[in-house]
């Protein structure tokens, strides 16, 4: 399965107060293409970017992560020693050939079978009942 996550953390540094939503804390204040600045196309490089945004009136952080190879997607009920109350989301639990990983601090945007049946085995169409009987929402 595809999985798509929405991540946050607190910003890790001090921020200015004339910054506004949005505005990266790295942002560069020199405007350069990013193959002069880098030496090579920025499409090359594997980053993880952080963007800005404000919830409850604090500058928190946010990214988008997209996993692939995930077999199953589990959100514990009980909180983990992990978890935030100061931040979306909780610890999302992704099963993958390799073992267990952990993220903390996500919201499921999205899950995605890459490889899906047809018809999945033993399922009953809501419509139908395997014995003839009349369904909740139909007539006698």
């Amino acid at each position: 399965m595809l999985v798509h996550l929405r991540q946050y953390k607190h910003e890790e540094v001090q921020f200015d107060d004339n910054r506004t939503t949005g505005e990266s804390q790295t942002e560069d204040t020199v405007d350069k293409e990013p193959e002069e600045y880098f030496g090579e196309s920025i499409a090359e490089f594997d980053l993880e970017t952080w963007e800005t945004i404000e919830f409850e009136d604090d500058p928190i952080q946010q990214r988008d992560v997209t996993i692939e190879g995930v077999t199953a997607v589990s959100v514990p009920k009980e909180e983990t020693d992990a978890d935030d109350p100061d931040l979306p989301g909780k610890t999302i639990q992704l099963r993958m050939g390799g073992g267990i990983e952990y993220m903390d601090q996500a919201e499921i945007v999205e899950v995605q079978d890459l490889n899906p049946q047809d018809e999945a085995e033993g399922k009953v169409s809501k419509e139908e009942d395997p014995q003839g009987k009349a369904t909740m929402d139909e007539e006698p």
